[in-house]
């Protein structure tokens, strides 16, 4: 998975502490920017978009 694109998030007031995410038609990748080889959780682009549409409320 070394050869994703990560993005991290631009609500974050400080970039090296904040989550990045990784989208492929299949899959959005999500990952602490604090530590990018540990966890990644792996949501369908219809969970993710459930939460964020929940968190944005």
């Amino acid at each position: 998975m070394t050869d994703r694109q990560w993005c991290k998030s631009t609500y974050s007031p400080d970039a090296s502490n904040c989550v990045e995410i990784a989208a492929t038609p299949a899959t959005v990748l999500v990952r602490d920017s604090k530590d990018t080889t540990g966890p990644r959780l792996a949501l369908s682009p219809a969970s993710w978009t459930a939460f964020l549409t929940h968190v944005a409320k």
